[in-house]
């Protein structure tokens, strides 16, 4: 009873719920500062995205008339819902060691495609041609990204794995002991082509520039989210923030989990940190110069360079 208890309080205050929420949103607004200091613009205040949600919760729901009515408003909650728990999953070094239970790779990876899986749910499920769409092209994005996402999870479970001799270790709060008395991973010449995978990986699964496809504003008007508006549209864009810490955070944890002292303030905003630079390596430097691939681009950009990245990784762990 008192698992459940602290579980339900780490899905809904810390490392999940509330402080990933408030960490999500703060990480989407200095993107989208950074992005616009970088194209000359002043861009939107940091606050800006708190603002957007508050806006949209007092917004009216609406539901087409030609959507499949119970689809489309379960679609959002989907989405929400499995971040919310995913986001439990993800220790931070120093201050929180995971769900040790039930925290591992396997769960995070199963866990990770749901808002995509949701997005082309509700947009199926509109009635509208655009959603369709973007139905289709999320689909697609979704196959492509989440190859190099599984080499790269195993590669990190192997490396783990033999070190310890257990073949292959999936449990995060063993592979962050590993790391702590082994090296991270992000400064093993054998796990750099993984590291550079994740990175390319996290664009995708974020569905921004030039990975933005399935919602391209000038070409399909935001595909799967055109009809949605008011708090559901609110719960699309809780589950990106949600979404948006769980990658960062994961990503940090799988290559550079160190801390710096035994102070746990230190170490959260250490954590803190490591994740805002992965965003400005990942997102916010290719979203600001780059432009937007085509479906057919992507897909076999995904194929032939992060998945083969990941691989050699992979590869290179089995052998060496």
């Amino acid at each position: 009873m008192t698992d459940a208890i602290l579980a339900l309080l780490h899905m809904c205050i810390f490392p999940g719920g509330l402080f990933a929420l408030a960490v999500g949103f703060f990480f989407k607004g200095l993107d989208r500062r950074m992005v616009a200091r970088l194209q000359r613009r002043v861009g939107p205040p940091l606050h800006q995205p708190y603002i957007d949600i508050a806006k949209l919760l007092t917004k009216e729901t609406l539901i087409p008339k030609t959507a499949h009515r119970t689809a489309f408003l379960l679609a959002p909650v989907i989405a929400f819902a499995g971040m919310a728990v995913c986001a439990a999953f993800i220790p931070v070094p120093g201050v929180f060691q995971g769900l040790t239970d039930m925290g591992d790779l396997l769960v995070i990876f199963y866990l990770l495609p749901i808002p995509a899986i949701a997005l082309m749910l509700g947009g199926s499920s509109s009635g509208s041609p655009f959603g369709a769409v973007g139905f289709s092209r999320e689909m697609l994005m979704m196959l492509a990204y989440e190859i190099p996402l599984l080499a790269v999870l195993l590669a990190v479970a192997m490396m783990a794995g033999k070190g310890m001799g257990t073949g292959a270790e999936f449990s995060l709060a063993k592979i962050l002991t590993f790391q702590s008395a082994t090296g991270q991973f992000g400064f093993n010449p054998v796990m750099i082509p993984a590291l550079i995978a994740y990175l390319i990986f996290l664009p995708g699964t974020m569905g921004v520039i030039p990975f933005d496809i399935p919602e391209a504003e000038t070409e399909i008007l935001e595909g799967p989210l055109l009809e949605y508006g008011g708090p559901l549209l609110a719960l699309y864009h809780i589950g990106s923030a949600l979404k948006t810490f769980v990658v960062l955070g994961l990503g940090v944890v799988l290559f550079f989990p160190g801390t710096l002292t035994d102070i746990w303030i230190v170490n959260l905003v250490w954590f803190l940190l490591k994740c805002l630079l992965l965003m400005a390596l990942s997102l916010t430097l290719v979203k600001s110069a780059t432009g937007r691939f085509r479906i057919d681009q992507a897909f076999w950009f995904y194929i032939k360079i992060p998945t083969v990245l990941s691989l050699i990784s992979l590869a290179l762990v089995w052998w060496l």
